[in-house]
């Protein structure tokens, strides 16, 4: 029996481009800014000396953690705007303070795990700072990038 007929048969819907494509034009913009911005950052405070990676990919090629730069981040920033979608005024700013007080936090785990290695200069406080000026751009980002007119 041939099972591409045997498919057609049975008047499977595809699966939706048109969706897939609508949250690349939603989101896409906001997540390659937010991939831009967290690399140049990363590149810039590694060479400054105030953080290290020391597990990554390629180590002998790349100073960051491009795995976090092209995989995880593009993720968790795509999971933070859609819940920002969801929520009201308030719910956003609680949102982007919550998330810029856990940063540090998850930091400070990743460097108990040895993801990550912070100098002797370092201050936690810049990272709540960081990730909230981070988190705010983002989504006012997203929000310029998808205004109707």
């Amino acid at each position: 029996m041939n099972t591409a007929k045997h498919l057609k048969d049975l008047n499977l819907r595809s699966l939706p481009k048109k969706l897939f494509r609508f949250w690349i034009k939603e989101f896409g913009p906001a997540i390659i800014i937010a991939i831009v911005i967290g690399t140049c950052l990363d590149v810039y405070f590694v060479n400054k000396g105030l953080y290290t990676f020391p597990i990554r990919p390629f180590p002998e090629i790349f100073k960051i953690n491009i795995a976090f730069a092209f995989l995880g981040l593009p993720l968790l920033v795509l999971m933070y705007l859609w819940i920002m979608k969801q929520v009201t005024y308030w719910g956003k700013m609680g949102i982007i303070l919550f998330l810029s007080l856990l940063m540090p936090i998850i930091e400070r785990f990743s460097e108990l795990l040895g993801f990550f290695a912070h100098s002797s200069e370092w201050e936690h406080i810049y990272s709540f700072f960081g990730y909230f000026l981070f988190f705010f751009f983002i989504y006012k980002f997203y929000q310029w990038t998808n205004r109707r007119n």
